[in-house]
Order: C-alpha cells, then sequence, then structure tokens
C-alpha cells in the first residue's frame, strides 16, 4: 500500500466521523457510556467478521502491554473524557478545546522518526484552527466556574487523541487487526462506567436502532479502522489538518437534517477549513507523476 493510498483511506475516517452528530442525535436519549458500549462492541464486531477466512488474523491480539495501553488508552481514555467534558461543560466550549488535536497531531508528527514538519503543514493546521473557532463562535453559552473540570478534560482529551494517534506510526508493525481488540476492552470500560454512572436507555424505535448499528459500523467501527491505516502508513500531516473538516462536514449534514441553521460563520469557515487542508496536502495534491 503506498502511502497516498493509505492516507485516502484515513480521510474516509474524517468523512465517516463527520457522520457521527447527527447518527448520534438520531439514536434518541440513550446515557453517552451506554452509547459506546454498545457501538463499540458493534465496530470491534465490524474488525472480528474481517477476520473470516484469515486464521492468522487472531494472532494480532498478541500484542505487549505497552500497545494495549496506547490502543485502549486512546479509544477509551478520549471518549471518557469527551463525554466528561461534555457533562460539565457547554458543548461549544468543550468542542473548540477538543479540536485542539489535529493541530496536535501536526505539530508532534515532527517527532516521528523520519518525518519533515514544513512551513505549509503548520499554516494549513492553523488555518483550520481559526475555521473552526468561527465555525462554533456565536453558539458559547458563556463561560461558569462549574465548567472548569468539564474544559480541563476537553483539553486532556484533545491530548490523549493526539498521541493516540501518532504514537499509532511508532507501533507500525501492529496491524490493524488488533484494533478489533483495542475496540472490544474499550466497549467492556464503556459498560462498567454505565453499570455505575448511569441509567440504562434502550432505543425506542426501529430509527434508533438502525442508528446505533449505523454508528457502530461506521463512526465508531470502520473509521478507527481506517484512521489506523492512515496513521501507520499515510501522510501523517496531511491528516492531521485535513481533520479539521469533522467539525465542518458535521456541521453540514445537521443542517441538511434540520437540526441546525446555515450561516455566514460556517461559510467563512468552509473557506478556511477546505484552504487549509489543502495547503496542507499540497505535497500530496501536486505530487509529480
Amino acid at each position: 500500500m503506498t502511502p497516498r493510498t493509505a492516507t485516502l483511506i484515513g480521510l474516509t475516517a474524517i468523512l465517516m466521523w463527520s457522520l457521527l452528530s447527527v447518527m448520534t442525535v438520531a439514536t434518541g436519549k440513550i446515557p453517552a457510556f451506554q452509547l459506546a458500549a454498545m457501538t463499540f462492541a458493534i465496530g470491534g464486531l465490524v474488525g472480528l467478521l474481517t477476520w473470516i477466512g484469515r486464521g492468522d488474523a487472531a494472532k494480532s491480539l498478541r500484542q505487549p502491554l505497552v500497545v494495549w495501553a496506547v490502543g485502549v488508552g486512546g479509544l477509551f481514555g478520549y471518549h471518557a473524557l469527551y463525554f466528561l467534558a461534555l457533562r460539565f461543560a457547554p458543548p461549544a466550549e468543550a468542542g473548540l478545546l477538543n479540536y485542539l488535536w489535529p493541530l496536535l497531531i501536526v505539530l508532534f508528527s515532527s517527532f516521528l522518526p523520519g518525518e519533515r514538519l514544513a512551513a505549509h503543514h503548520v499554516i494549513g493546521a492553523v488555518l483550520g484552527l481559526i475555521g473552526t473557532v468561527l465555525l462554533f463562535a456565536g453558539n458559547t453559552s458563556g463561560f461558569a466556574p462549574g465548567a472548569v473540570p468539564g474544559l480541563i478534560a476537553a483539553f486532556i482529551a484533545a491530548f490523549v487523541w493526539a498521541a493516540y494517534s501518532v504514537l499509532s506510526r511508532r507501533l507500525k508493525a501492529v496491524p490493524t487487526d488488533a484494533v478489533a481488540g483495542f475496540c472490544l476492552a474499550t466497549s467492556a470500560l464503556a459498560a462498567l462506567m454505565h453499570g455505575a454512572l448511569e441509567t440504562t436507555v434502550w432505543p425506542e424505535t426501529t430509527l434508533q436502532w438502525l442508528s446505533v448499528i449505523a454508528l457502530g459500523i461506521g463512526p465508531v467501527g470502520a473509521a478507527f479502522y481506517a484512521w489506523d491505516i492512515g496513521m501507520k502508513r499515510g501522510d501523517i500531516r496531511v491528516l492531521g489538518a485535513a481533520s479539521y473538516a469533522t467539525p465542518l462536514l458535521s456541521t453540514g449534514f445537521l443542517i441538511a437534517a434540520g437540526f441546525a441553521k446555515a450561516s455566514a460563520n460556517i461559510a467563512i469557515a468552509a473557506i478556511l477549513i477546505a484552504g487549509g487542508g489543502l495547503i496542507a496536502a499540497k505535497d500530496m495534491v501536486l505530487r509529480k507523476r
């Protein structure tokens, strides 16, 4: 697999994650950790199904403890912190702090062996960050002292996901099949958190059940496998900068579904984020054939 192909596969994860919000809204009022437990279980099953006919795929789970710590710590740690952030802090502020992770991925990539951070990578990531700030501008609900724990959790979550993504590159020898095990372990931990903190609420309609299944197959399933391929074999700097498209596309899908309204801020954010992504991907877009 060429780096270009791996990067394109990684970009599909960004597209799938952009559907996360609209799909989550469609699941109804299922508590956060319960939804995580259900969808990560489906996501793990998606990976296990790809093992059919490959008898040696199960060997991918035989990994050192540090690999499991990175995999489960990244998937569960990030989602637990982000759910905590949304519990205490206003969604807009939490979202802004959380979306530091694309910029952090671009910056952290400079510490990887053989990687070189150029000016256009940083410029593209910063433009994406500015576009994201504009995307959330006007939607803030004010700062309250009680929101501090949530804001801290969102900030730490950004570092956790960026670290998980970049460390995946350092663990390049670990097969993507292992992500199925990380998903199942994350599901089990989320179920424990659900039992301790939440009251079970099951989907009430067929649409809600289908939305849960779709979440597990796509944004909380295939997306993590695609992201793993992109991080391990693709251009990590391009993927980091391009990740700012996630909140923009997510907002677009919410508008299309009638859950949000279009605005001038969204239009300007679209230009900045798209422009930043193109600048960061300059090497890939303009590569000589």
